[in-house]
């Protein structure tokens, strides 16, 4: 880890996509993946139905591979939903279909951060449980670990990180709900600006409802994802990769 770019100084940190997440997450930190459109929220969907979801940071025959290894199904592209295929990276198809008891999701942005820190605590937050994912973070930092909340991102066409609005205000709402449990946490200049954001936001369901990731949704006909998404506050669970697959951890 950069002694520059790593934040080291701080119990509690903030960046973004995977580059962010491999500078500054140490092993045997906590890590709290938010991709709110919609790697973390499916994954939070699933979990609570009772399925384990592998992560997997590409959508081709390796992820078809996980699957045969796991014993679990893959989950398919929004457009391939079909009734023999029913999930996909949409809450609102996983949240309508029945669910297998594991499912590999593949996500090219909170799924390939997931994978790739093994030597992390990881957990998957959403704006559907930031406030639970605060207090089960709030926990981990009073066992003397650090806790670094990655805001996934998504892609410009050239495949760079386009920052993104929900994921700020959902970072921003998990670390706001650990400060407000661990106000003395030592936290980093970029963690309190993101909790600030989501603080000094009127409404943030307003705000991810009208952001760009969201229309993009909206326009090809997701609405109903992005409703799921903005369900503030409405679950208790907080998804945990354990043995390779998120599993529930109720607060």
């Amino acid at each position: 880890m950069s002694s520059v770019w790593g934040q080291g100084r701080y119990r509690v940190a903030f960046d973004w996509g995977a580059a962010g997440a491999a500078q500054v997450t140490l092993p045997g930190d906590v890590l709290v993946v938010v991709d709110v459109l919609s790697f973390t929220t499916s994954v939070g969907i699933a979990v609570e139905r009772g399925t384990a979801v592998h992560p997997a940071p590409w959508q081709d025959e390796r992820a078809a591979a996980l699957a045969a290894r796991e014993d679990a199904q893959l989950a398919v592209g929004r457009s391939q939903v079909t009734a023999a295929a029913p999930w996909s990276l949409s809450p609102a198809a996983l949240r309508a279909a029945a669910l297998p008891a594991r499912l590999v999701l593949p996500s090219p942005n909170g799924s390939a951060i997931a994978s790739a820190r093994r030597d992390a605590v990881v957990a998957a937050a959403c704006l559907r449980n930031a406030r639970a994912a605060g207090a089960w973070a709030a926990r981990r930092l009073a066992a003397e670990r650090r806790v670094c909340v990655i805001a996934a991102g998504e892609r410009w066409p050239d495949g760079s990180l386009r920052p993104a609005l929900e994921d700020a205000l959902g970072a921003g709402a998990v670390i706001a709900a650990l400060l407000g449990l661990r106000p003395d946490a030592a936290a980093s200049p970029e963690a309190r600006a993101v909790a600030a954001m989501h603080a000094a936001t009127p409404d943030v369901t307003e705000a991810v409802v009208g952001c760009a990731s969201a229309v993009e949704l909206q326009v090809a006909g997701y609405a109903e994802d992005v409703r799921i998404a903005v369900e503030r506050d409405s679950s208790d669970v907080v998804p945990v990769l354990t043995d390779g697959a998120f599993r529930s951890t109720a607060t």
